[in-house]
């Protein structure tokens, strides 16, 4: 899985260098952060209708769902790669809280 994360972290990086008018990419980046993290909000409430709608299990539903949610990643990896944060950040992380327990890692960083 982290092999296209890696690619998609090269591509976005090559793409902010682009032109507006020759790259979407490059265009979000052009815009700023605020229309990237518009973006990101725009499509976490496009996954959460999908996953409501989705609730029932028909399978056009579903794949409604699996299409919202790489919009989702997508468009939050723009941000981190607007951000100079490289996806492996967020594996990283994710590798830390593995095999802690939600409620204790959550508790946690309230204490910090």
């Amino acid at each position: 899985m982290s092999d296209i994360l890696q690619q998609l972290d090269a591509v976005l990086a090559q793409r902010r260098q682009a032109a507006p008018d020759s790259s979407y990419v490059a265009s979000l980046h052009h815009k700023g952060l605020n229309k990237i993290l518009e973006k990101v909000g725009e499509e976490a409430t496009e996954t959460i209708i999908a996953a409501k709608d989705a609730a029932d299990g028909v399978d056009t539903q579903r794949q409604a769902v699996v299409a919202e949610t790489a919009d989702l990643w997508f468009h939050s990896l723009v941000m981190l790669s607007h951000l100079g944060i490289e996806s492996q950040a967020v594996l990283d992380e994710l590798a830390r809280r593995f095999g802690i327990s939600g409620l204790d890692e959550k508790a946690a960083r309230s204490n910090e």
